[in-house]
């Protein structure tokens, strides 16, 4: 198949635009890339699919997501973090099933792939919630996903007794961490390679240092990658200093820092932890709409890409950000460093890009298949629709993507080869069921917990 006549951004080595471009795909690679009239000489029998007026992207990676979460869409707004979590979030987790776990995937996985997300990194997902569903989610959507299972035998949060998790949450370490490894050995590189089998630990202080080890050593023996949130609010920092450690002199006490881990959030880190991470090679997720929603700060991004780490973008769970829309989730990446440092240069729109493509590519390991487009690599990509009234005029295609789409300009996704999204309607999963579902399920994980007075407006309904 050719895919013909777009603007096509590749991220490649040498950062090529192409105008006028076209993509040929045979079976789930890309074979071909260059100008439209050049493939249509070289491949006259291909069919094509006409992509005029669209930009076409790398498929975006979203670095940290809580698929679980969708379905608390809006459930714990304007809560600071300790309350949203051990309140509410917590609670209404502890009530979920394994189908409510199935149920919310599909839902967080046809919000991704209709925003233009062709890969995730789910981050912490619980026993109860219904591994198997996850990866059956996966399976049959035809997205690409890195599913961390939770590691913890510590059921608290940072050194507080009264921010204890919910009792149908707690785990232990035969659970936890055997239970991914027996997860991995039944899932990993499943659904033609499209399911990767992470371990998702919880934050330090909800881990004991001995299973952090433990699973350090397990990860570098079977090449099982790490993602694990830190340092993301002031508690954080408390717990580290209580031990005697920063965060990355702590992580690193206990084998964390590996090019084989993603640390998620990174608020409250001095100039010693970039150094540290920096040398490691680990990477981070940025997550920054969580982070200003739930006044956790704002990671020192700009820092962190001079020191040399890899930086991806997440949009983490929809009740602290509200959208799986990783486009919008860039434009907030590009903004709001510049607005803190005062340097309209700081964090540019092909920064941002890189963060949601190849870098996200990178700290999934997976840099020499999918992030860029480039023949030989997978066929993972998104077209975006620019012609519309909100998109018009362009000039820089780099900056019309981060600045101005959002998930609803994205038309076309394809992964894995695979038209998966065409018009901006979902072709591998019946949206009108998965709304259907969803909407089922939410209001039992809500009566369960008994939060229905908690959920509902704070203003009068008549």
């Amino acid at each position: 198949m050719l895919y013909t006549h777009a603007t096509i951004i590749t991220v490649d080595a040498s950062r090529r635009i192409i105008v006028d471009g076209a993509l040929r795909v045979s079976s789930n690679i890309i074979d071909a890339i260059g100008k439209t009239a050049t493939l249509q000489e070289q491949y006259p029998d291909d069919e094509e699919y006409d992509l005029t007026g669209r930009i076409v992207i790398p498929g975006l990676i979203s670095t940290h997501m809580h698929t679980a979460q969708t379905l608390l869409r809006g459930a714990a707004d304007d809560l600071e973090l300790v309350s949203w979590l051990c309140e509410r979030i917590w609670v209404l987790q502890g009530n979920f099933t394994a189908h409510d776990g199935y149920v919310a995937a599909r839902l967080s996985i046809a919000e991704m792939l209709k925003s233009g997300t062709t890969c995730f990194l789910e981050s912490m997902f619980a026993d109860r919630y219904g591994f198997d569903g996850l990866c059956q989610a996966v399976e049959e959507s035809g997205i690409r996903g890195c599913l961390g299972k939770i590691v913890m035998d510590i059921a608290t949060y940072a050194k507080d007794e009264a921010w204890a998790m919910h009792p149908g949450l707690v785990e232990d370490r035969e659970t936890s961490l055997l239970g991914t490894l027996k997860m991995w050995e039944k899932w990993n590189g499943k659904a033609d390679d499209r399911i990767r089998v992470w371990f998702g630990a919880r934050t330090p202080g909800g881990v004991s240092d001995a299973l952090y080890r433990e699973m350090t050593q397990l990860s570098r023996e079977k090449s099982i990658p790490i993602t694990m949130h830190c340092a993301e609010v002031k508690a954080d920092r408390v717990f580290f200093d209580s031990v005697g450690h920063t965060p990355m002199t702590y992580c690193s006490s206990v084998g964390l820092l590996s090019p084989s881990t993603v640390l998620v959030h990174m608020v409250h880190l001095d100039d010693n932890d970039i150094t540290l991470l920096a040398k490691s090679g680990t990477h981070v997720a940025h997550c920054p709409t969580s982070n200003a929603k739930l006044a956790s700060g704002i990671c020192r991004v700009p820092d962190l890409q001079k020191a040399g780490v890899n930086v991806g973008v997440g949009t983490d769970g929809a009740p602290c950000n509200n959208t799986c829309d990783l486009l919008q989730e860039m434009k907030l990446a590009a903004i709001i460093h510049k607005s803190i440092s005062l340097d309209p240069t700081s964090v540019p729109a092909e920064s941002v890009l890189e963060m949601a493509t190849i870098n996200g590519a990178k700290a999934l390991g997976l840099e020499e298949s999918i992030g860029s487009l480039e023949v030989g690599k997978k066929a993972d990509f998104v077209a975006i629709d620019a012609r519309g009234v909100n998109m018009q005029p362009w000039f820089n295609p780099v900056s019309a993507v981060v600045y101005t789409a959002t998930g609803k300009d994205v038309e076309i996704v394809v992964v894995d080869g695979k038209m998966v999204v065409e018009g901006g309607r979902l072709l591998s999963m019946d949206e009108t069921e998965v709304v259907r579902e969803a909407e089922r399920a939410s209001r039992g994980v809500v009566e369960r917990a008994g939060l229905a007075e908690k959920v509902k407006p704070r203003w009068r309904v008549e």
